[in-house]
């Protein structure tokens, strides 16, 4: 149970982290040039919105997570049991970022759930 609890961390952080980051930065949008004055002005319109932060938070959550689920698992296990975040992130960007996904895209994220059960089975 423990395990299944910190997986469900582990991929609803990160994949909520980089939802909200991305929105984040979408709203924040580009630097106009790579030049330091610029980059310093986008990185001061990021680091005002609060996307950003709320996502900041979920992807250290994801991380400490990955450190315990490692501590108890094989890698072996965890790894490929992390890539379901694939699935939730494309969920997510489909239903909450409003991006369209392709049909490839969906084959990829089924091959994706047949790769995880073949290696919690084994």
């Amino acid at each position: 149970m423990r395990v299944i609890l910190a997986l469900a961390f582990l991929i609803l952080g990160s994949t909520g982290g980089e939802i909200a980051i991305t929105h984040g930065m979408k709203a924040t949008g580009e630097p106009a040039r790579l030049r330091p004055r610029a980059l310093l002005q986008f990185l001061g319109r990021a680091f005002r919105n609060g996307w950003f932060w709320t996502g900041v938070p979920l992807m250290a959550l994801s991380f400490y997570s990955l450190l315990v689920l490692l501590s108890w698992e094989p890698i072996s296990f965890v790894i490929p049991a992390s890539a379901l975040s694939y699935v939730v992130g494309t969920l997510g960007a489909r239903y909450i970022l409003g991006e369209e996904v392709s049909a490839a895209r969906w084959a990829g994220v089924v091959l994706v759930c047949a790769g995880v059960a073949l290696v919690a089975a084994g």
